[in-house]
Formats: C-alpha cells, structure tokens, sequence
C-alpha cells in the first residue's frame, strides 16, 4: 500500500537518517524528537538504535497526499540496517524484531500527534516473543497493546469500543488494572480489538509487519493535521507548514515483568523549578501507560528502592543532559529487566514561576550568563505570575488533594466533556474540565477551561504536561474523587456528591480541592511590584521567597539591557500612581474622554445643545476647572516624567443618551401630554450628531475643528495645570497629542490655536510652558504621509488599535464577534491582530511612519500607545522598527519592561550568530 503511494520526485533524496548521522542541531530536518535521540546516541547513551523519517518527507507526503519516490527504497535499506544491528527480523516467527513508530516536530506538542509501539506482533511472532521472553503474559499483553493501539492512531477507530472491551474483560476476571489480567483473559482481549477492526473497518488487522510499518509511517504523518494538532499550534504559534519526523526504534518493554518498567524524569521539578528527584515511575508498564495516567505512578525517587542500579545510573545520565543541554531536561526512560535505556529528552516544558527560578538557578550555578537567563523567561510568563492566588484566610470544604500539576488558583463551574467545557465557556461561563485522564481530543476543552482536575494520573500525564504548558491551572491524580463523566457527576471519599454545573475551586500550588468558591488575593509578584523587594519577601512564604528574588534579578537586568522606555496608559490619579510603582517611565496615553463621563455627561450635553457663542462658552467655562483639576492631581502622580495628554477623540454621540431610549421616551411623553422641551432638543441633537460609522465619521481633530472651543479648552485645562504644579516646585512635563489626523493642514490649525493659548497662560500666570504637539498615526494616510506631517509634530504615537482597524477595513466591536473565530480557525490569522502586531500590514505602515518622518525631522520621537505595546511579540518588533517607548496598560508594564530586556538580547545574539 506505501509503495502505490509513490511519485516521482526531480532528483534524489535523503529522507531518512540513523540517529548516529544526526545531532540536536538538526531539528529542523529530523523534528526536535530525532535530533535529541541522536544527541543521546553521540553523548554515549543507552538508546535503543533507530532511524528518523525526515520533516521533508511528511511536508511532500501532505502536499502531494502520496510519499516521495525513494522513501520506501531507503526505507526497507534501513529496516534491513536495524536488523543487522540487534541480528532480528521484522516478522519472524521465532524472534521477532519490534519497533515503535513515533511523531516528532520540530518544536514539543505532547501528545498532539500519533504514536503505535510493539510494530511487528501478529499472531505467529506473540508466540515466539512469549517463548523467547519466558513470558506469556508480556507477550499478550504487548500484542493486545498494538492492536488498540493501531486501531485508534492508523485506523481512527474511537477509543471507547477498545476501553469497553479491556473493562468487560477486567470484571470478568475480578481484577481492576491491566496488569492482573491472566494470559486466557489477555488472548481473549486480543481477539475481542481484531474483531472490533474487523467490524468497524471491514478489514482484518494487518498480520503483515511490513504494512504494519508503513501504515503507521503515513498515519504520523497525517497527524500532524488532525484538529487537535492544529488547535495546539495556532494556541502556542508553531507554524503550520513545518511538519513532522517519523522515528522508528527497537522495542524496550517496560511491560517484561519483574525488573522492568517506565517513567518520566525532569533534572528539576517543572511545576515550581526546585531542585532535586522529580518524575514518575510506573513499573511493569509501556511508556503510554504513564503519559497517559491510565494507571497511578509511583514518584521517582522510588526507583530508588525498586531497582538501585538503574536509579543511580539514571540520576548520572539526568546530570550529564542538564549540564549538556544546560537547561532543565524532560527525559522519557525504560528499564527492560535491569538495562536502562533511554528513550527521549528534550528542554522541559516549565510553568511561569519554574522559569524564573531555574533560570536564575542556572545562573547561580554558572551554567548560564545573566543575558541567557533573560532569554529563558518571557512576557507572558511573567504576566502568568501576576494573576491572583487563593486567599488562605477563612474556612472552605476541601474535598480532595492530588498532585500538584500546574500552578495557579481556577473556580468555575463543573463540566464533564470538553464540548460542554467550549459550550459553557462561550456563554460567559468559567468551567473547571473534570476528567477521570485526559487525552489529546480533550485539548479544546483544556484551553477553554479555566483549570483542570482529573482522578488519575501523574505530574507527568498528560493533562500536566498540556496544562503546564499553556500555563493553566490544574490537579491531577485526585484518588479520592470517583469521577463518572457518564453520570455528570463527582463522588468524594465522604459520600459528597458534586455534579455538573456545581462550583469547585482548584489550587494548583497545593493540589487541593475546594467546593465552592473561595476568594483570591494578589499574587506575591504583583506585591513585588507594588511594594518593592524588602517588603515583598517579608510578606512572602518561604516557597515563594526564592521566585520574588528571581523575578526581581531578571526584570532588573531586563531595566539595564533595554532601549526602549515604557510607559503607562492612565486615565486617573490612582491608574498614575500605580503604572509608576510597576515601573513606568511616564504616561503614553492619557484619554481625556474618560474625564467627561459620569455626573460629567451633563456638561457635554450643555455643550452639544448650545446653540449660540454665548452657551458654548458657558459650557465651556463650567468645564474648565473639572479638567484643570484632574489634569494636577494626574501632573502631580507623574512628576518629574512624561505625560501624554490625547485631546479628546471620540465621537460626540458617545455622551448623548441612545437614539432608541429617548425616542421612546419623547413618544410616550408626547402621548401624555407632558413632553419636556429639553428631551425635544437632546433628541433633535442626537438625530444630528448620528453616524452610519461613527469610528471614521466627526471624532478626534476633525471635531476639534468643527466644535470652536473644545480643544482650545483643554488646552488651558493642561495648561494652567503645569503652572500650578510649577509654583508648587513640581516638574510637570506635559506632552499634547492630536488624535486622528489625516494631514499636515489638519495638524497646522490645532497647533496655530494650542500655541496661543499656552503663550497667554504662560504670560498670565507667569509660568514657562514648553510642550510638545504631536500626533496619534492611526490611520494608513498618515503614515504615508508622515513625512509631511512631521513638519509640524514633534512627536508620532502609534494608535495601533484604530491603525488596525482602518488597515484591514475592520470595525472591531462588530468583526471580533463576527468572523474572527473563523479566521483563527482556518489559519487566515495565526493571532488576532488586535491582540498582536500584524507585521506585514500594520506594521509595515508603521516602519514606513517611522522612517518618513525622521527623514524630516531625525529628532522625532515615537511611540505607541495601543495595547500592542505590552504585547510580548509586538514589543520586539518596537525594537527592531525604533521606536522610543511602548505604552500600555500599567498592570502590563512591567511585561513591556522584560520584553524589552530580551529583545535586545535576541537582537545580539542573533547578530553574534550570524558572524
């Protein structure tokens, strides 16, 4: 079947290669799995030996939907190599040799994409596996492993028929877990999964090893399609168009009996980053067995006791690969009657605060530099660390403990499936995804799910590994809770019975469990921030003592190593004063609009009704002392550093009542009798006012020029604000920015009136004012023509959010809701664009500002001000384009300062690379 599949390709090619040709730099030929097993081959190590189907050959096999000329040529060559090398054959009857089949990407996606082991069983082989081994019972058990397995990854058979299967038999024979299970109930199993393909396929399963093997190539292949991969790529941003390497490798069975066994290790604990023994052992068991949390693990410090031998010649290896790969190792390992071999490793998945701990660790131990360690945390990790916790204060029900998997505090509503968890979520809901163990078709419920809590399974399974990975809450391993997801309900060691729709909240530190909801606190890094290092460990636990100090070490060097400033958007005193204590250098964004809002709004409506010179000034006036307040206390919260005033930008409707209400309104008024004359004319105006769009329609400078007054009001607000703050001995430094403008001619006016009224407040109050005009680019015209405009503006702010919209032809309160699911789901975005910087568009335009303007003038400054600018991704691409400074909200601004640490790090390095 593999070779009909042929075509013929130009010129000939490698795709396959032994893991003696290959090292860990080519993870892009041989996927990050091939590339760390052949590392492990060079270094020495105990690997079964093996060969790897390149990424190449699954990107033609997808692109083609056939398999390139020469793949089955060189791989029967490298079939007949192995079993030169261990002197067995692929289907022979008498001593067979077996192989495993896995997936592996360039970078990590456990459990994601396919795997079938013990390729090469059928039903002559079992018996001379069984007489060569001694062993009856691993022989079965091995077979009827392969066919359930073959079943569900090349056949896409659904789980649940093989499950119902193995359960029946278990009852049969009285036992609860598959090791139990006598040699008569195994064989018996075996035939009840054939017959279950042969049904459910019209096939018989393949005795054939051969196919067998080329079957499973091009269902790994595949997988890397299927929806969950898919789902977990645009989720972590791994590209689409990469593909996966196939590594085929000689059988180790953990499941020979006495003396065998698997686990998972990690040179230091992923979940909170300490040092020492971390992992699970499962004895008499296949690799599966533990990542999928079928059975309980036993922790690896146990191994210790079972088998010392192994242990102390395991704990070696785990030394030699963090030292080698100088960083936290995940290594997969089998112990087939007392020989260690060794099976996979990679850099470990981490949560947020074991990223931080282990990379100052490393740092501390003279592994790595200051610079490298920035590199091993990122922004969004950091902002993990800054979300609540669970408030120890006061008495809640504590139902169950598990195992601490992956840090953080979740309350929501119980869910049972992973549709319900998308279903429930989408409505508005907070769910926790209780499963008994989950498994990769859960994944879009994981990453709906606000935390994850199952009954099985370890710090390794899989609901551990994918939670830790995308930094959500979750417990695994809670024993005394029976789980029947068919019931929709949970049963606890007490008889509490808790069922679908019921509020559990899940610690993610501790691995308990709580009914109901319990209060959450600000985390010990927010404190950090807030109150500074000193106080912040004094307040702290001991287990979070060493993360405070690592994040205060890294963010420190972050501070010394960037170029890029960050501010803050603020709209208040209280929002001022906490951007400063998070670090913010000043304030990019202050929006004037928000002063008008509340009790304000009636004075906006004075405004919008006046219908002479005389009213508007009246209104004018009454404003003026409101705003000239906010803008001192504001002054006063940032003294000594920039503030960024927008004039005001949205449309005048926005402080009017809806058309619909008051037209309801007047019309049951008017049939009273009693219609006041003042709802007749707010009426009339917001008739006048309305806009088919009003995001492109009379906002920003173009009703700075429509309305006379407005803007000149608040420049005289800001204005005498400074000369106060001046005579009080501040340093207010105010910087006025224009919103929405299009052109030079646009700028020049409002410049021309801003510039009288600061000289006559100077000269009235006796005060120096010098401060910066500038603009808001936020709309494509202006960044064409920023060389024009720069003329007039001192300064450019990049508004990505309108940019963003008035680029790709959005309006963002309709499109989010409408459409953008989709496009994120047929790839047409990688990431929303409002979320992260569209490099090719938006941000095109704004390195084409950037440059145009300092063409004409090469003192500009430039800024951004929408929320891209504590984006992680977004804050490099500021770097590369030059700007001056981000600005973002302030609880992101210590995000904005790391960031901005490592993008000149990766700047360098990538630099000192190419040389």
């Amino acid at each position: 079947m593999f070779a009909a599949q042929m075509t013929r390709a130009p010129h000939p090619i490698e795709y396959v290669f032994t893991f003696a040709q290959g090292d860990r730099s080519k993870q892009d030929l041989l996927g990050g799995k091939g590339a760390n097993l052949a590392e492990m081959t060079r270094l020495g190590l105990p690997v079964p030996p093996g060969f790897t189907i390149t990424t190449e050959a699954c990107r033609y096999y997808l692109k083609h939907g056939q398999a390139p000329e020469g793949l089955r040529r060189q791989l029967e060559f490298h079939v007949g190599w192995l079993q030169r090398e261990i002197d067995q054959r692929l289907g022979d009857p008498q001593d067979p040799m077996l192989v495993s089949v896995r997936s592996g990407g360039k970078y990590s996606m456990p459990g994601m994409m396919d795997t079938v082991l013990n390729i090469g069983l059928n039903d002559e082989s079992v018996g001379g596996l069984a007489a060569k081994a001694g062993n009856e019972h691993f022989a079965w058990d091995s077979y009827r492993r392969l066919i359930q397995m073959f079943g569900k990854t090349v056949l896409g058979l659904h789980g649940e028929s093989f499950e119902s299967a193995l359960d029946r038999r278990k009852s049969e024979a009285g036992v609860t877990t598959d090791i139990d299970l006598p040699v008569a109930s195994l064989k018996a199993l075996v035939d009840d999964y054939k017959s279950i393909i042969l049904v459910d396929t019209g096939e018989a399963f393949p005795q054939d090893p051969h196919e067998q093997l080329d079957l499973a190539v091009l269902a790994v292949f595949k997988s890397w399609n299927t929806d969950r991969a898919k789902l977990y790529r645009r989720r972590e941003r791994i590209p689409h168009d990469l593909g996966t390497a196939v590594n085929i490798q000689v059988m180790a069975f953990g499941n020979a009996g006495p003396g065998s066994g698997t686990g998972v290790a990690f040179t230091r604990d992923p979940g909170t980053g300490a040092r020492g023994v971390y992992g699970d052992y499962l004895p008499d068991a296949q690799g599966e067995d533990v990542v999928a949390g079928i059975r309980n693990t036993l922790p690896l410090d146990a191994l210790e006791q079972i088998d010392p031998t192994s242990y102390a010649q395991l704990r070696d290896i785990m030394r030699r690969l963090e030292l080698h790969y100088r960083d936290l190792c995940d290594i997969e390992f089998t112990i087939e009657r007392g020989k260690l071999w060794m099976l996979q490793t990679r850099i470990g998945k981490r949560t947020a605060g074991a990223a931080f701990r282990i990379a100052e660790q490393l740092v501390e131990e003279n592994v790595i530099t200051m610079d490298e360690a920035l590199l091993r945390v990122t922004g969004q990790q950091l902002s993990q660390l800054m979300f609540p916790r669970f408030d120890n204060g006061g008495t809640h029900e504590l139902l169950a403990r598990g195992m601490n998997a992956s840090p953080g505090a979740a309350v929501g509503r119980v869910v049972f499936d992973s549709t319900t968890a998308v279903k429930w979520v989408e409505s508005g809901e907070h769910v926790i995804l209780v499963r008994r163990e989950t498994n990769p078709d859960d994944l879009e419920g994981m990453v709906a799910a606000a935390g994850i809590l199952t009954s099985r399974g370890g710090k390794t399974s899989h609901a551990a590994v994918v939670a830790r990975g995308m930094g959500k809450t979750a417990v695994c391993g809670a024993e005394e809770l029976d789980i029947d997801t068919k019931a929709r309900r949970i049963t606890t060691a007490k008889g509490t019975v808790i069922v679908e729709g019921d509020v559990l909240s899940i610690d993610g530190t501790t691995g308990e469990v709580f009914l109901g909801e319990v209060p959450v606190r600000d985390s010990p890094i927010v404190r950090y921030f807030e109150l500074g290092l000193d106080a912040a460990v004094e307040e702290a636990d001991d287990a979070t003592i060493e993360l405070v100090r690592a994040v205060d070490r890294l963010i420190r060097h972050a501070d010394v190593k960037r170029r890029l400033r960050v501010r803050a958007n603020a709209d208040s005193p209280e929002d001022a004063a906490r951007a400063r204590r998070m670090g913010a250098e000043g304030i990019g964004l202050l929006r004037t609009e928000h002063m008008f809002l509340g009790e304000r709004r009636t004075y906006v409506e004075r405004l919008i009704l006046s219908e002479s010179k005389e009213e508007r000034d009246q209104a004018l006036e009454a404003l003026l002392p409101l705003q000239r307040k906010d803008f001192i206390r504001i002054l006063e919260a940032m003294d000594g550093l920039p503030v960024t005033i927008r004039l005001i930008d949205p449309p005048l409707h926005e402080f009017l009542p809806d058309f619909t209400e008051l037209s309801v309104r007047v019309a049951l008024a008017e049939e009273r009798g009693d219609v006041v004359e003042a709802d007749l004319r707010l009426l009339q105006a917001v008739h006048r006012l309305h806009e088919q769009n009003p995001m492109l329609g009379l906002r920003g400078v173009r009703l700075g020029l429509v309305l006379p007054g407005l803007f000149a009001l608040q420049v005289r607000a800001i204005a005498e604000a400074a000369c106060f703050r001046q005579k009080l001995g501040g340093d207010p430094q105010a910087e006025i920015m224009i919103p929405l403008v299009g052109s030079i001619q646009e700028l020049e006016l409002v410049i021309d009136e801003a510039a009288g009224v600061l000289a006559e407040v100077a000269a009235a109050h006796g005060c120096t004012l010098r401060f910066p005009i500038g603009t808001m680019i936020e709309l494509p015209r202006a960044a064409l023509t920023a060389d024009q405009i720069a003329e007039a503006a001192e300064f450019f702010s990049f508004g990505t959010n309108d940019l963003t919209q008035t680029t790709w032809g959005f309006s963002r309160d309709d499109v989010e809701a409408a459409f953008f699911s989709a496009y994120l789901e047929k790839g047409v975005f990688g990431v929303s664009p409002f979320e992260s910087i569209d490099r090719e568009g938006v941000g095109e335009l704004v390195r084409i500002a950037v440059e145009k303007g300092r063409a004409t003038r090469p003192d500009l400054h430039c800024g951004v001000c929408g929320e891209h600018g504590g984006d992680p991704e977004s804050v490099h691409f500021f770097e590369e384009v030059g700007l001056d400074y981000v600005s973002c909200s302030p609880f992101r601004v210590p995000v904005a300062r790391l960031e901005a640490g490592r993008a000149i790090v990766a700047r360098q390095t990538a630099s000192s690379d190419t040389r």
